[in-house]
């Protein structure tokens, strides 16, 4: 089985970031739990990160990102290029990220 090398990019870790502050303030508890769910996430993109469907939306390139739900509330998008999965993109699905999509 092939072992793919996982990045996440700065924007990705960023947008994790904020989603961990901004939990942290209401349950460091959970806030904990969902970074570590999050994390697991990342790492298991490692061996066949094509099990997850492709994000086909308007305005987004068709078949570029894979998107792989987390913990109910988050979506995570990669990429696959090569033996790389790229992580650009961390949401929280109860907020409005049309901006994404435009």
């Amino acid at each position: 089985m092939d072992k793919y090398n996982v990045i996440v990019s700065q924007r990705a870790f960023d947008m994790l970031r904020e989603h961990i502050a901004f939990m942290s303030n209401i349950d460091k508890n959970s806030a904990r739990k969902v970074k570590d769910k999050l994390i697991e996430a990342f790492r298991s993109l490692e061996f066949m990160p094509q099990r997850f469907p492709f994000f086909n939306e308007a305005y987004i390139v068709p078949n570029k990102y894979h998107k792989m739900y987390v913990e109910k509330w988050y979506l995570v998008l990669y990429q696959i290029k090569d033996n790389n999965v790229y992580v650009d993109y961390v949401l929280d699905c109860r907020q409005d990220y049309s901006w994404l999509v435009k």
